[in-house]
């Protein structure tokens, strides 16, 4: 068979080139063949189906040895030159935001949100019926307010257990579906978590009112006189004394609420327990994070002194509300960042699964003490909260000019630890509607602050369509706030969403009953009419939420002041390496204004418009020596650029974590 193969292969020549091998075999038929495979295929050149003796004979030479050398070591070389790219790539990257940081916290008040059985409250699954609605406005984050299971003498924030749901918003199977709708949806949840206090109908006060042994301990008692309740000046931020009597136990308790909300004991280690499992409770269910509420309260001196009065010469017996004192026995205490790092930590161990990161945010409300809010932030060396909430664009309706939104802004900015994340709030349920408080004209250019500056933004419920305060009679008012000052009262900025022009505005579809009035202008201000107007409010909120989860430079570039003034506050957002940049000129002033910016060297010499708040501006070129705003108009401007305007102003320019951008292969690096 080789024989055959060898005769019909051309190239078979004798040693001598002058013939084939069939003919040289046929002279020499009777003489003694070499029976060496290798001396007898010597002469032949490779061809298909030859023996392995020949192949090995053949790959030995210089001219298929070498050949085949260089291409083994090529791809060894080519191997490792992109093991090295890989390493170094991930090596330079900078982290991924997480998804706390690529969308906004949408807030969800569940008695406003959405009623699904005609009861006239909200519930979870009103609002898993609308989780469209976040999607739609492209919100991965949503943060639902209580639903434990209470009395609502303060709306679910006297929890009654910890581990269960109030049948007035579902059950648990409820918030077990409304949690897998969202998941399944791509959306986050954020529960409430209240550790400072319990209502005085949880199992636990019961037990430690009577002196049970396991419970005697649970919250802080003192003795105390029964006809005059007050064992020092302490007062509850709902005002008066923060002490109440017990007939069961003959003791005074403590209460920085209500009354109705007894404050537990954390120097007691079996309430740390407790509470610690609560939270394990929940992340085992699924919940992607917690908003520790009223952290600063939760532990007290325990020498139980009379605070410091702010007016020392004013009359003991006046001192009745918070402003009276100041609280350094009653507000972060030594061993409070301790009990938070611990919760921190219990928490880290659910985000070790891969896109589980559970998130954890504090709510501290520290006013001109910034640098206390500035220690819920986590550290290199151990941490807390992600970030905590910064409440000091709530003042920002105190005075709408561009210096002083500048100085809110600046403020947050210039404590906040180096290479943190920043957040931005201007309403909840506890504060008036920005869009009550600083005006309807303003609402799109709040909006636009908040949706462009770096950071987290947070958006309650109903400012994506610029809802507004109600007005509550003494009849309708709920708020027990409100009982004791009606001008406290909180239900003008909890009334229900608008999601329609029909009956009780979308919100309860089923009878004709709302647990808190209606905005009267629910037939213009709903979700569904602003869909169908490409310049209403929500239109203007999804695009920008959309621009910023789509552009490098808003998501994680540099933040840098351009300019301010009593009307304008002008801020850069650009990345290194990135050749487009947004510049943003916000009017906050009372009258029209024309900011010149020629200046600032790093700007081209006009700009146009990509969005403005007042449509018929979109698109319009204006030079940079005058760019002409309305009160309460902002403009959104993308220019394209190879200059810098942070390398040349460190002072003026902020950056969570520097990143540059290498065009060429559009990748991220550290830089």
């Amino acid at each position: 068979m080789e024989l055959g193969e060898c005769t019909r292969n051309p190239g078979y020549q004798d040693e001598d080139g002058g013939g084939s091998a069939a003919d040289s075999g046929s002279v020499g038929s009777g003489e003694k063949q070499d029976s060496d495979p290798v001396k007898e295929y010597t002469q032949l050149r490779p061809y298909a189906g030859m023996p392995k003796e020949v192949l090995l004979l053949y790959s030995s030479q210089a001219r298929y040895r070498v050949p085949r050398e260089i291409l083994f070591w090529l791809t060894v070389c080519c191997t490792l030159a992109l093991v090295a790219i890989t390493i170094t790539v991930i090596a330079l990257s900078p982290r991924c935001l997480s998804w706390w940081q690529a969308s906004p916290v949408y807030q969800v008040y569940p008695r406003s949100f959405k009623d699904s059985d005609g009861d006239g409250v909200g519930d979870l699954k009103g609002i898993l019926e609308q989780l469209d609605h976040f999607q739609y406005l492209n919100i991965k984050s949503v943060w639902i307010s209580p639903f434990y299971r209470s009395p609502m003498k303060d709306f679910g924030y006297d929890v009654e257990d910890f581990r269960a749901v109030d049948p007035l918003f579902g059950t648990m199977q409820d918030f077990e579906e409304l949690l897998a709708g969202m998941h399944n949806k791509g959306l986050k949840m954020i529960m409430d978590f209240i550790p400072n206090h319990t209502s005085d109908r949880h199992r636990w006060f019961n037990l430690s009112r009577t002196r049970d042994p396991q419970y005697e301990d649970y919250y802080v008692w003192t003795d105390c006189n029964a006809t005059a309740p007050r064992p020092n000046n302490w007062v509850s931020v709902f005002g008066n004394s923060s002490w109440t009597y017990d007939d069961v136990r003959g003791q005074c308790y403590l209460h920085q609420f209500l009354k109705e909300q007894p404050d537990l004991n954390f120097r007691n280690p079996r309430v740390r327990k407790e509470m610690t499992d609560i939270i394990h409770f929940w992340l085992e269910k699924g919940v992607d994070g917690f908003r520790m509420d009223a952290v600063k309260h939760i532990l007290e001196a325990a020498h139980l002194r009379d605070e410091p009065q702010v007016d020392p010469n004013q009359p003991a017996e006046s001192v009745t509300t918070e402003w009276d004192l100041h609280h350094d026995y009653t507000t972060s205490q030594v061993g409070l960042h301790d009990l938070l790092r611990g919760w921190r930590a219990e928490m880290d161990i659910y985000s070790r699964e891969p896109g589980r990161y559970r998130f954890m945010v504090t709510e501290s409300y520290d006013y001109h003490e910034v640098d206390k809010t500035m220690m819920y932030y986590s550290t290199p060396l151990v941490k807390e909260s992600d970030f905590p909430f910064n409440f000091y664009l709530l003042d920002l309706p105190q005075n709408t000019s561009g210096l002083w939104v500048q100085q809110l802004i600046h403020l947050w900015m210039s404590n906040m630890p180096k290479g943190l994340w920043s957040n931005w709030v201007v309403g909840n349920h506890d504060r008036p509607r920005i869009a009550s408080s600083a005006g309807q004209a303003y609402v799109r250019v709040i909006n636009m602050l908040l949706l462009t500056l770096p950071g987290t933004p947070t958006t309650y419920y109903g400012e994506e369509i610029g809802m507004e305060n109600i007005n509550v009679t003494e009849g309708q008012m709920q708020d027990p706030a409100g009982r004791y000052n009606a001008s406290a009262s909180r239900d003008p900025e909890r009334s229900p969403m608008q999601w329609s022009d029909d009956v009780n505005a979308g919100f309860n579809n089923r009878t004709n009953i709302t647990w808190l009035p209606v905005h009267p202008d629910y037939q213009s201000v709903n979700v569904k009419v602003q869909k169908e107007d490409g310049g209403s409010v929500l239109a203007q909120y999804r695009f920008l939420n959309t621009l910023r989860q789509s552009e490098l430079p808003l998501r994680r570039g540099w933040f840098c002041y351009i300019h301010t003034d009593a009307s304008v506050f002008s801020y850069l957002r650009e990345l290194d390496g990135h050749r487009q940049a947004y510049l943003m000129v916000l009017n906050f002033g009372k009258e029209r204004a024309v900011t010149n910016l020629s200046s600032v060297r790093e700007l081209p010499d006009e700009f146009t418009v990509l969005m403005s708040t007042n449509r018929v501006t979109d698109g319009k070129v204006f030079p940079k020596s005058g760019i002409p705003t309305e009160a309460g108009e902002g403009l959104v401007i993308r220019f394209s650029t190879h200059t810098r305007f942070n390398p040349n102003r460190p002072a003026e320019c902020y950056v969570s974590e520097k990143a540059c951008y290498l065009e060429a292969i559009d990748i991220l690096y550290k830089c």
